[in-house]
C-alpha cells in the first residue's frame, strides 16, 4: 500500500464527525453510558486516530465506539458495518502468505492493510464482544488475529454469524475470497 498523508482537510474531518454523531446517536445500545461531546473533543485533539477512522470509513467499515476501558481511559472504537467492510475484502491473511502464493495473487492482505490504517484485526474476544451488540457478517467472514502456534503451521482463523450463532474457522492464511474481509479496532485515549 503506497504511503498516504495522513492529514485530512478540515472540510473532511467536519463531514467524518458528522458522520460518526450520527452513528453514534442511531445506535445507543452500543454505548448506553458514553456522550458523543467527550468522544468527539478526544477525537478532535487526535489528529492521528481520526485519519484512522476516516480510513475505516472509507472502506466501508462504519466505525463506532462500542465501549469505555474503565483501566486505560480509552473508548473502544469496532468496525460495525453490516457485513465485512467492502474496501477490504478478497485480501490474505498476511504479507506471509501473500508472499507464498505463485499464481492469482490479492492485492493486498489483512495485517498489512490493518497496520497501514493505523488500526488492529480484531481478535476472536472482540469479534464475540461484537456479535453482542447485533448481528453482523451473515453473509460475510471477517480474519481475525491468530494465535502464533496457528499461524507458525500455516493457518489463520476467520468468524462469521450463521443459524444465530458465532463461528470460528480455519484456513490457509495465503487464501482469499470475495466475501472475506476484516474488521478493525482502534483505542482513543480520554
Amino acid at each position: 500500500m503506497p504511503k498516504r498523508n495522513k492529514e485530512l482537510s478540515l472540510e473532511q474531518r467536519e463531514e467524518l464527525l458528522r458522520t460518526l454523531k450520527a452513528r453514534f446517536e442511531k445506535n445507543m445500545n452500543r454505548h448506553k453510558e458514553l456522550e458523543w461531546a467527550k468522544v468527539q473533543e478526544k477525537l478532535e485533539a487526535n489528529t492521528e486516530k481520526l485519519w484512522s477512522l476516516n480510513e475505516m470509513e472509507i472502506t466501508g467499515g462504519e466505525p463506532d465506539v462500542v465501549g469505555h476501558d474503565k483501566k486505560s481511559g480509552e473508548y473502544i472504537i469496532y468496525d460495525c458495518s453490516a457485513e465485512s467492510p467492502k474496501g477490504r475484502r478478497s485480501v490474505c491473511y498476511d504479507l506471509e502468505a501473500l508472499e507464498s502464493r505463485k499464481k492469482h495473487k490479492p492485492e493486498n492482505n489483512a495485517i498489512d492493510m490493518a497496520t497501514e490504517m493505523g488500526i488492529e484485526l480484531l481478535t476472536e474476544e472482540q469479534y464475540r464482544e461484537l456479535q453482542e451488540l447485533g448481528s453482523f457478517d451473515l453473509k460475510t467472514s471477517s480474519w481475525v488475529q491468530t494465535p502464533a502456534n496457528i499461524r507458525k503451521l500455516g493457518g489463520a482463523i476467520f468468524c462469521d454469524r450463521r443459524y444465530d450463532t458465532v463461528f470460528v474457522y480455519h484456513n490457509g492464511a495465503e487464501s482469499y475470497y470475495a466475501a472475506r474481509g476484516f474488521r478493525g479496532s482502534l483505542r482513543l485515549r480520554i
